[in-house]
């Protein structure tokens, strides 16, 4: 995929996943995300943090947690202290943009709305579709980034051989792990719903 079609596909989910957000009810919005400790609401304020400049993100080193992690978590909460409406407007506001945060590129753009829109619409039980050759570009940087370093998922996932059954793409050696792509980008950032999705004498390799 060229820059601009990957753009294409970070505007085209955000748009969908604003949608999605458009119809939740109040409790729909504390539900439990696929992200570990995180509702509905705390993943969709996170990703409205994905244009911060230089001064945006001293402010959140004023507030620093011990970790990134925590750093990250924290900004998250405190900005899902917002209206629901304007979250969903801001998300919705950002289609069309080709700012990303100072110090990642545009392909951590891409991995992060399209992984925590499953985050988000998966426990819902709402259907968010992740385009296939969106999700292997998305897979191969999380697979071959060095800093920050790789998850542990996407560690582990280097000792098997990775093939979608969807889009022509396949990382790696060893037993093999076989399924649609969404799933390997969900596995390989240790989100182990996708399993069921997964097959091959790599898959418990993965250790989700």
């Amino acid at each position: 995929m060229s820059r601009d079609e990957i753009w294409q596909a970070i505007d085209a989910q955000r748009l969908a996943l604003a949608a999605i957000l458009d119809d939740l009810s109040a409790d729909e919005w504390q539900v439990p995300s696929l992200c570990a400790g995180w509702t509905v609401r705390d993943v969709a304020a996170h990703l409205t943090l994905q244009q911060l400049g230089l001064r945006d993100l001293g402010a959140m080193m004023l507030s620093w947690r011990g970790s990134m992690d925590r750093t990250i978590a924290h900004a998250a909460r405190r900005k899902a202290r917002m209206p629901t409406g304007q979250l969903v407007a801001e998300l919705r506001g950002m289609a069309g943009s080709r700012r990303h945060t100072l110090g990642v590129t545009y392909l951590e753009t891409l991995t992060d709305i399209l992984v925590h829109g499953q985050d988000i619409a998966v426990p819902l039980g709402r259907e968010l579709v992740m385009p296939p050759a969106a999700a292997a570009v998305a897979a191969t940087r999380m697979l071959t980034m060095r800093i920050p370093p790789p998850l542990p998922a996407a560690r582990r996932a280097k000792g098997v051989r990775l093939a979608a059954t969807d889009v022509d793409w396949s990382f790696g050696t060893g037993p093999e792990v076989s399924g649609p792509m969404e799933a390997l980008l969900l596995a390989v950032t240790g989100r182990g719903v996708a399993l069921p999705r997964l097959a091959g004498h790599g898959v418990p390799r993965l250790g989700l």
